[in-house]
């Protein structure tokens, strides 16, 4: 542990097979260690790291003043007791933790490899392998280290790689050995193997590799592709060999494993912070009575010193002052229990495991629950306002469909069926023995036209079939497994399978199909390699007849304008047949084609060499060569892949919206993809006010093109403001004491929009003064470049007030950095708290940055699980872990801690009133083992069950009533109002709790006529009485009883008076005559009729003004949450309930094409389908054979059906209610019966094809809004109305005069729970009902 580190490396240095002179350099093992401690270092190590807290170093400094016999009123015992256990828990955790690294560090340090040592193979541990040795893998082994690839069983030196566990990528990789030591496959020739590496020094680039090979006088360059990582698995190859390059922590991948950010949560920071406050609070205290002991001191103290003189070392009074100041605040210190910080991480704890056990959030068809791995961060769960999602994998399942393809001008894919009938699936079996069974399609009319030769459609399956870089592995005669860089390719070459043109095996420079039941072999002239830049990808064969065709595909941005003249007019069929294809979400590509004559392809051959053998730029030439040869191409067709939603999305995005957490998705995806997933998903609407599209190239147009959409935020919404009636006017000057929408925002924290403009305060005055009084649903589309500009730093407040006026942004083209840097842009700006959640490698910036990171579970590995905190596997698990569990986690997170500092206050502040009636002598009221236990085991297990138990609602009406979330966005439950709140409650009680008793045992007297004025019955009635006033307490607090509830409550008073009784015994005092002195004291007292009378007294005057006082805030001022109780509860005495019920819109609602975006029509530009970075051409043609293994590919079937949350996003009728009336006031927005205008300054978009949506008519009564003036008002069928908060009309309907009040305006109060986004004026529903709906255009802000 202690030994020196070595120098950084400059270069290493590896000889093979030569340890001797490796182990000069003194490379580190191949041992890793992840543990932090071991059997020697664990306590001092463990110690020091529980120190650093405040609260442990606080503890420990009460305890030296304890240990002063001058200073300290208490045993040293009743710091160090709490302490010690504090402590203790805290190392039986943090060991916990440790042993289970050490228990991986073991498993992977023993895992056997196979070792040439002195010419033969010898199994050794992974520990022991060292760098220079040669190591022998075999298929499906880990590999151990970093291995340079010397030779492998495969030919040309080629092996399979997986690198999942690396990089998050589930895709094959191949790597390729040097040819010189490729046929160096035995072991007796890599016994001789004497050459010797030097490469670049240890490093966490893992794409990258630099080094050179030295051997018999010669030297070879060493790139990336002849490596093997630790971490990676070999696949599909029987066997290889490898020389140790990087060992141990030295590898690529434990480079890669930093530490975590640690994540604290906003109640964390809080709770520093009173803790602060309270430390503040206690040293006042103590100078309040140190200066009170001084002047008693002098003025009274001074007339006993004849017969009570000073102790020793004090000589003046002024020097007892200074003591007593010491003692009051080691005898106060109990307003900051250790005992607080060990309950909340048991709490925490506890919410975990509901997490992880909760069975609605397992995935049976992946066999996977959802994981809890932090335990530190589930409150915050409960305050999310921004959550940033990855696409692909994340909204989508990242498996691909054949959909649709347009072929020659026809289009084909689209089945309709006017009987309503599910369309027959096509049997391609009797037509195909080589199909793939799993196959889906449905249009007879395309396999009509393979069947009857038609050439167009034959060329078109031929290049699906020709143009890739998919391997094929025939496990057996016709069964074929392909392997592909992305689920794109795989669907399309998959397609053509089934069409008759059968993609069966391929070498370096062959391809050989299956085409029509005709087996047919191409030459591989050429593979130019599909990347990011390109855009496409081509192949160049040459046909058993001799023929050269180049046969390209690609997004048709770039190879529409390669075509041929001649193509102008199948260019225009085939482009509006791509926008129909992009409108419904589909990701697409054209195809084309270009004959070649020999020269040609000779002239293009040569210039291609010299560009690949070229020391500068290859890249470049080599584009530019490419670029040359694709030009002048025959258009043959495009295809359509549905990248398909996962099942609940639309309905996970639409209750979070409701519940006023804004999401943004951030994607690579080309923006029109991305766009119309984004309307599949219901993310964006058609009832938006406007979106709005930022895509400029340079810093001042992205500047003026968010100017733009600023300006007509706000123009929109105060044209909307500015028709608002009388009746409007008064309802706002009630809501927002006469300032309009902006005051009204304040309260509320949101806009109409959904919005939150309670953070703008950094940001220019002048834009955000504007954008507070925004009302209406906008949506923010950006490009990456435009992104760019957007994140610099003098164009971050612009962006930032823009974008999150909106309620949905969605970012395109996006790097990994950028998804980081716009989590850390929000987190920067807003003080809200953001989620961010993801399902492959290049998620993992994001999720660490994000206060909160899930990840997916899903088709791209466990790099993202890894790296996040929570994870599932399936995105519609979020609402639950949201909506549910992180409410839950809030709310009793809040209670735990409004209960904890009341009760410590209460029991606390009573030695400071002692203080005034004892000379300030620091004599404390209750015994102390009383103080040691109070906060151990008197008080503590109700409050942790209530920490862990309790609950307001159902976890069924949460996900019903999304607006209970809102309390935890705005931080309403415990924030330093309530805790001022909670230690003013516990201060009253601390003055009832001293001076009822003082007032009434000073004159009070036995039955036999002794007076009960003595210290011992002082302090068992204070004692008794604070015991049951917080015992009742935690009951009234306690929202959801459980045994455990019930049995720690009421256990808790019986364990007390068990105790109290027990130290007061006979047996206790024999045996420590010196502790125990008081013998019968408990017993004495509380045998006294007035003891218990003081007690009851006590009791009554601390509860019942809490009892009142919650009466009347119940009736008066009621919470969302009372509201939502109390309808159910009148719900269940009905038994027939009136209007519709949630569940029964949500079941009943019949199932509609979501993803269908005919409606906006348009000219909408493509979303090319290449999912993956770059090709694998290259390997291809330069020898490298790709056999890969099996991908059983799953073809999940998405649901998408509309429900009661799609009812009520589209009306536009009512208005968004607040959470509560006191907490949320109402932040309305004006949304019209026209529909919202999307403008695209590159193209508008057509007339309105949308499937109307039958509306539902709403029934309510009319209540007295002369009596009440905030009364809901009954909403009329398709007419606007006022709806006023929730709060005010539960207590109005409470008041209806009618027996069935309750039964007629259920629905309307229902309505007003689930936070409509809109409302129009009362001037509306005088008007005719208007149900026409404009289509959205798309909206460009430009200069």
């Amino acid at each position: 542990m202690f030994r020196k580190r070595p120098p950084p490396e400059e270069e290493r240095k590896v000889k093979a097979n030569d340890r001797e002179h490796n182990e000069k350099f003194q490379y580190a093992s191949n041992c890793i260690m992840t543990s932090k401690y071991n059997i020697l270092t664990f306590l001092p190590v463990n110690l020091f790291e529980q120190f650093q807290e405040v609260a442990n170093t606080y503890f420990l400094f009460l305890l030296i003043l304890q240990l002063i016999p001058q200073i300290s009123s208490l045993s040293w015992f009743t710091t160090i007791v709490p302490l010690a256990l504090v402590l203790s828990i805290t190392a039986v955790k943090d060991a916990t933790d440790d042993y289970f690294r050490h228990k991986s560090d073991n498993q992977v340090n023993n895992r056997q490899s196979q070792v040439l040592i002195r010419g033969s193979l010898q199994n050794e541990k992974w520990m022991n392998v060292k760098v220079g040795d040669i190591i022998k893998l075999e298929n499906n082994q880990f590999v151990a280290a970093d291995l340079l690839l010397l030779s492998s069983t495969e030919p040309h030196g080629l092996c399979y790689i997986e690198t999942a566990e690396l990089d998050g990528e589930t895709n094959m990789k191949v790597r390729q050995s040097v040819s010189v030591t490729a046929e160096l496959g035995d072991p007796n020739n890599l016994a001789l193997f004497d050459g010797e590496v030097v490469c670049e020094p240890p490093n966490n680039k893992l794409d990258r590799f630099c080094g050179t090979l030295y051997w018999r006088d010669k030297k070879y360059p060493l790139t990336n592709q002849n490596m093997l990582l630790r971490g990676c698995v070999l696949r599909n190859t029987e066997a290889c060999y490898g020389l140790v390059i990087f060992a141990g922590p030295d590898t690529k991948l434990m480079q890669n494993s930093g530490r975590t950010k640690f994540k604290r949560t906003s109640i964390d920071r809080l709770m520093n912070t009173l803790v602060l406050w309270i430390f503040g609070f206690l040293v006042c205290m103590g100078l309040i009575l140190a200066v009170g002991n001084a002047v008693w001191e002098r003025e009274v103290g001074s007339l006993f010193q004849s017969y009570l003189p000073w102790d020793p070392p004090v000589d003046n009074f002024m020097f007892s002052a200074f003591l007593s100041f010491w003692s009051y605040v080691i005898i106060l210190n109990t307003v900051v229990p250790i005992s607080l910080y060990v309950s909340v991480e048991v709490i925490r704890l506890g919410h975990s495991y509901f997490i992880n056990w909760d069975r609605q959030m397992f995935c049976s068809r992946c066999n996977t629950a959802a994981e809890a791995r932090t335990t530190t961060l589930n409150e915050e769960l409960g305050q999310v306002e921004y959550i940033f999602s990855d696409k692909t994998g994340t909204l989508t399942q990242n498996i691909m469909s054949f959909n649709k393809c347009s072929i020659n001008g026809q289009t084909f894919g689209e089945v309709m069926d006017t009987l309503g009938k599910q369309p027959k699936r096509l049997d391609f079996t009797p037509f195909n023995p080589l199909a793939d069974p799993d196959f889906c399609f449905y249009d007879e009319k395309l396999l009509e036209s393979v069947k009857v030769g038609d050439l167009h459609t034959h060329d078109f399956f031929r290049l699906l079939s020709l143009c890739h870089t998919v391997m094929s592995e025939e496990k057996s005669e016709g069964e074929l497994v392909y392997k592909a860089q992305s689920p794109d390719e795989g669907a399309l070459v998959t397609a053509a399978r089934n069409f008759g043109f059968v993609f069966r095996s391929r070498t370096p420079g062959t391809i050989t199909t299956t085409e029509m039941g005709r087996t047919v072999t191409y030459s591989l002239l050429a593979i130019l390699d599909f990347n990011n830049i390109r855009k496409r990808m081509s192949v160049i064969v040459r046909n058993p007849e001799g023929r050269i065709r180049l046969y390209c595909k690609g997004a048709d941005t770039v190879l529409l304008e390669r075509l041929h003249p001649c193509n102008q007019e199948l260019m225009t069929i085939t482009s509006d047949h791509l926008n129909e294809y992009a409108a419904d979400g589909l990701r697409t590509l054209a195809l084309a084609y270009r004959d070649l004559s020999e020269d040609e392809w000779e002239a293009w051959s040569e210039s291609q060499r010299c560009a690949d053998k070229a020391t500068d730029c290859r890249e470049d030439r080599l584009a530019a060569a490419y670029d040359k040869i694709e030009q002048d191409m025959i258009l043959l067709g495009a295809t359509a892949i549905e990248d398909k939603l996962q099942e609940g999305v639309p309905e996970t995005i639409a209750l979070l919206s409701l519940a006023n957490v804004k999401i943004w998705v951030l994607t690579g995806d080309k923006q029109e993809t991305a766009v119309n997933i984004g309307y599949s998903c219901k993310m964006l609407t058609d009832e938006m006010t406007e979106v709005f599209i930022i895509s400029g190239h340079t810093v001042q147009s992205v500047r003026q093109e968010l100017r733009r959409a600023r300006e007509r935020m706000i123009e929109l919404s105060r044209a909307k403001d500015g028709g608002k009636d009388g009746g409007m006017e008064g309802w706002a000057e009630a809501s927002f004491t006469g300032k309009g929408l902006k005051d009204g925002q304040e309260g509320n924290g949101t806009t109409g929009g959904g919005s939150k403009q309670r953070h703008c305060s950094s940001f220019p005055s002048s834009p955000s003064s504007d954008m507070d009084n925004i009302s209406g649903e906008f949506a923010l589309i950006i490009s990456g470049h435009s992104l760019a500009h957007a994140l610099e730093a003098d164009m971050e407040a612009e962006f930032v007030s823009t974008a999150c006026a909106c309620k949905a942004v969605i970012c395109c083209r996006v790097t990994p950095l950028q998804k980081a840097q716009v989590v850390e842009l929000i987190k920067k700006h807003k003080k809200a708290v953001t989620l961010a959640i993801g399902d492959g490698a290049n998620d993992v910036s994001m999720i660490k940055s994000a206060h909160i990171g899930v990840g997916i579970s899903g088709q791209e590995g466990i790099q993202a699980v890894l790296a996040s905190d929570y994870s599932f596997a399936q995105f519609r698990f979020l609402q639950r872990l949201l909506l549910v569990h992180g409410r839950w986690s809030y709310l009793r997170m809040c209670r735990f801690l409004c209960y904890f500092f009341y009760k410590n206050f209460a029991f606390t502040m009573v030695h400071f009133w002692f203080g005034f009636f004892c000379g300030f002598s620091a004599q404390t009221v209750y015994d102390q083992y009383f103080i040691t236990l109070y906060n151990i085991v008197y008080t503590s297990l109700p409050v942790l069950a209530m920490g862990v138990f309790d609950q307001d609602v159902p976890d069924h009406r949460s996900l019903e009533y999304p607006k209970l979330y809102e309390p935890g966005q705005l931080n309403l439950l415990f924030n330093k109002k309530e805790f001022f709140i909670c230690i003013a409650q516990g201060i009253y009680t601390s003055v009832v709790l001293f001076f009822v008793p003082y007032a009434v045992l000073s004159n009070a007297t036995q039955i036999n006529g002794v007076p009960l004025a003595d210290y011992q019955t002082f302090a068992v009635t204070t004692a008794t009485a604070l015991v049951i006033v917080v015992s009742v307490q935690i009951a009234l607090d306690t929202g959801f009883w459980t045994v455990f509830n019930h049995m720690f409550v009421w256990g808790s008073v019986g364990s007390y008076f068990t105790i109290m009784f027990a130290l007061h015994s006979q047996t206790l005092f024999r045996i420590f005559p010196n502790q125990f002195r008081f013998i019968g004291s408990a017993h004495n007292t509380l045998l006294q009729p007035v003891v218990w009378l003081t007690i009851a007294l006590a009791t009554a005057i601390c509860v019942v003004p809490v009892l009142a006082f919650r009466f009347l805030k119940l009736d008066l001022k009621p919470q969302l949450s009372d509201t939502v109780r109390y309808t159910q509860l009148v719900k269940q005495k009905r038994r027939k309930p009136a209007g519709r019920t949630i569940g029964g819109a949500w079941r009943g609602t019949g199932s509609v094409s979501e993803g269908r975006l005919g409606a906006r029509g348009g000219s909408r530009r493509s979303g090319y389908a290449f999912s993956h970075q770059e090709g694998f051409g290259e390997l291809i043609t330069s020898g490298k054979n790709m056999r890969l293994s099996s991908l059983a590919l799953a073809n999940f079937a998405s649901k998408h059906s509309s429900n009661w949350i799609e009812t009520l996003r589209r009306k536009k009728n009512t208005h968004t209610p607040p959470s509560t009336s006191g907490e949320c006031s109402p932040a309305p927005s004006n949304m019209s019966g026209m529909g919202p205008a999307l403008s695209n300054s590159f193209s508008v978009l057509g007339g309105s094809q949308e499937t109307p949506i039958e509306e539902e008519t709403d029934t309510g009564i009319r209540l007295s809004s002369s009596s009440h003036p905030a009364a809901l008002e009954p909403a009329e069928p398709r007419a606007s109305a006022q709806v006023a908060n929730p709060d005010s009309s539960a207590s109005a309907a409470a008041r209806t005069d009618s027996p069935g009040g309750w039964a007629r305006s259920l629905e309307t109060v229902q309505e007003a729970l689930f936070g409509r986004r809109s409302f129009a004026s009362a001037s509306c529903s005088q008007s005719p009902p208007c149900n026409a709906r404009e289509t959205p255009t798309l909206s460009k802000a430009h200069a």
